[in-house]
């Protein structure tokens, strides 16, 4: 899953990317970086299990934090189909706020990705909408090199070029990433991740793997069921010397396959619970 984005409101991942314990988790505004750790006894069982799948979730309100929003609901599809050579995925979110003031707002947030399944390039196009009006697009595409050096080339909001840290990941890879830690009993990672959804370009993230557990799982989806999961935080900080709270982070619980569910996502003012409601696999083209 990919990271949410909400004009004037602070982004989330997806998938993913994204984003993440009991069946809610509580998001903390304060968490601050720690040094990555690993848990002793587990290894890896080779190539992180991706699949192609579309995914609904229906949004309610968990919590409001002082702000001016108070009631909010909605809800998120996420479409990841798999290319042959790369991921395509679609997310659309779409939200209802009201205000202390009685004002209403529905937001519309459509993003779409391709990305190689060699990590090396990504096409991205986001757009946002309140109330039927565009504010905010953000288009472009951005490669990484062998060494691992990469660079993303804006179209929107304006043409520019700007460089990339080494070892950058895009949001599938970021996935893949984070649940191949978690299969490796690692307690946390921290890789620098770009999604295209904002022209500031990258960011920090600090990712927590609170337990991994063996199939069977709880969920009402035979296919999750019979994954592996375990619930991740993940934190998203600029990219400043001096930033050691993050920006905006998401809870979710993760299976081995990339799928996710049970999500928390704080939204700055408002913080709000994912269910997943309707989860469809889908196959491989014949053609690949």
């Amino acid at each position: 899953m990919h990271r949410p984005t909400v004009h004037g409101r602070a982004a989330l991942p997806p998938l993913a990317a994204g984003f993440l314990v009991a069946a809610c988790f509580v998001v903390s505004s304060g968490a601050a970086r720690a040094a990555p750790a690993m848990v002793p006894g587990h290894e890896a069982t080779g190539p992180v299990p991706l699949a192609a799948h579309r995914a609904v979730y229906d949004l309610a309100l968990a919590s409001t934090h002082g702000g001016s929003t108070v009631a909010a609901s909605g809800s998120m599809s996420f479409q990841v189909i798999d290319a042959c050579s790369g991921w395509a995925s679609q997310q659309q979110l779409k939200l209802q706020l009201v205000t202390r003031e009685g004002q209403a707002s529905d937001m519309v947030s459509d993003y779409a990705t391709l990305e190689s399944k060699d990590g090396k390039h990504l096409t991205f196009d986001m757009q946002e909408r309140d109330n039927g009006s565009l504010t905010q697009q953000v288009r472009g595409e951005a490669s990484v090199d062998a060494k691992g050096d990469g660079v993303i080339h804006f179209t929107l909001p304006h043409p520019s070029t700007m460089s990339l840290p080494r070892g950058t990941l895009f949001p599938m890879a970021h996935t893949e990433a984070i649940i191949q830690a978690a299969r490796e009993g690692r307690k946390s990672i921290d890789p620098v991740l770009f999604d295209g959804t904002s022209a500031d370009g990258p960011t920090d993230s600090y990712v927590t793997i609170l337990g991994w557990h063996a199939a069977p799982s709880d969920s009402q989806y035979p296919s999750l069921a019979s994954q592996a999961s375990g619930r991740v935080h993940v934190s998203f900080f600029a990219r400043k010397p001096s930033t050691i709270t993050p920006d905006y982070e998401l809870g979710m619980r993760y299976f081995e396959n990339g799928v996710s569910d049970r999500l928390d996502m704080n939204f700055g003012e408002f913080t709000m619970h994912g269910t997943l409601s309707s989860f469809t696999p889908t196959t491989k083209p014949r053609h690949c």
